[in-house]
């Protein structure tokens, strides 16, 4: 198998779905990444993961270079062996981590030297660094390093930081590259920056693409700007980015984001939303969301929602998942995070299928109006 191919087997708008041919499995497109933020996506097991409908997740780089530490898991046979998930990983670079300790880290056109938030050891993390510690996890899909400001920053500062990252993105490419033998079956993906700004955002694209990447990502978005301004810079962003590679759209969203993502040309997705919401007893349903705590599920005996097919629908009621929420029991918070990640892979199937029988704007606005009702 090709260590990295991108094809798009149906268009319908800007919507389109695909697959990624990968050594370790195929990535059907449009695809949600469950977050696997330290080796593990949190009440879950991996089998149980796969089995709700996904062909890929993410690691983060900043949490597994401090514990274990990047060095001791590539000594104990890589991320994938480790965690007992035999399927593509997509690891971001850690910028977006150390860039949120504001009051622990030091900037640099070298890189961020940051004071780890479990113990206050130093470190520095460069894109160098970053190329490095994902070939050690043994990552299919790298992330080059680069910087996240807010989008309510002043507009030379995200015109200075994204011209930063794009200097990093050379150098993670150069380095990513040195990696030869990680090079031969891993891709990187680029991350265009530029916050809401049409032009900052071109000036990226434009760079990003000269350098050359597998993949380009849409970075700088769900940082608090809100869905209207995400989605107007999302009428332009994607477009700017090569056809025939895919679009990640990073740390998004909610279902009705992704929907919206979908309509205007993105490929992929990662949010923590799913598995914190099920930690916290909220439940994703094609009626929209429903908070476990309140009072009204105590005595309903309904399924969270009967157009789902998972497990957790098939056998438990939310009077069930009610007492179990309000009780504090674990099996709660791993319940709903396994019926909301299958609720999230369902979505996923959904639009592929709508945009393969040329339905996806009937569907959109299906989804629209049962969800957001």
């Amino acid at each position: 198998m090709a260590r990295f191919a991108f094809s798009v087997d149906a268009r319908d708008g800007k919507a389109r779905t695909g697959r990624i041919a990968m050594q370790r499995g195929e990535i059907r497109t449009p695809a949600f990444m469950p977050v696997g933020t330290a080796a593990t996506v949190k009440a879950m097991k991996p089998e149980t993961v796969r089995a709700t409908g996904a062909d890929i997740i993410l690691g983060n780089t900043y949490h597994l270079m401090l514990r274990p530490g990047a060095e001791r898991i590539a000594r104990l046979g890589g991320l994938h062996a480790f965690m007992n998930w035999d399927r593509p990983i997509l690891t971001d670079s850690g910028g977006y981590q150390v860039m949120s300790l504001s009051d622990l880290r030091k900037l640099t056109e070298q890189g961020v030297e940051f004071r780890s938030h479990i113990d206050g050891s130093k470190h520095m993390l460069t894109p160098e660094r970053s190329m490095e510690v994902q070939r050690l996890l043994g990552s299919d899909i790298v992330m080059a390093f680069d910087e996240c400001p807010r989008a309510d920053r002043p507009r030379s500062e995200i015109a200075a930081s994204m011209d930063l990252s794009m200097r990093w993105a050379k150098r993670s490419r150069d380095a990513f590259d040195a990696g030869e033998e990680h090079a031969e079956c891993a891709a990187l993906f680029g991350i265009q920056q530029g916050a809401l700004d049409e032009e900052l955002r071109r000036q990226s694209a434009e760079q990003l693409i000269d350098i050359g990447f597998d993949g380009y990502a849409v970075g700088g978005l769900a940082v608090g700007e809100g869905q209207e301004a995400m989605f107007a810079t999302l009428d332009f962003a994607p477009a700017m980015l090569p056809e025939d590679r895919p679009r990640y759209l990073m740390g998004v969203g909610k279902p009705d984001d992704l929907v919206g993502a979908v309509e205007r040309g993105i490929d992929m997705f990662d949010c923590v939303l799913p598995t914190r919401s099920g930690r916290n007893g909220q439940a994703f349903t094609w009626a929209g969301p429903l908070n476990l705590r309140n009072a009204r599920h105590a005595e309903d005996t309904a399924p969270l929602d009967d157009r789902c097919n998972c497990d957790v629908c098939g056998t438990y009621s939310r009077a069930y998942l009610h007492h179990l929420t309000k009780a504090g029991e674990m099996l709660g918070a791993m319940l709903l995070t396994e019926h909301n990640l299958s609720f999230y892979q369902q979505l996923m199937a959904a639009m592929r299928d709508a945009i393969g029988r040329q339905r996806f704007a009937a569907f959109a606005s299906d989804f629209r109006s049962d969800y957001l009702c």
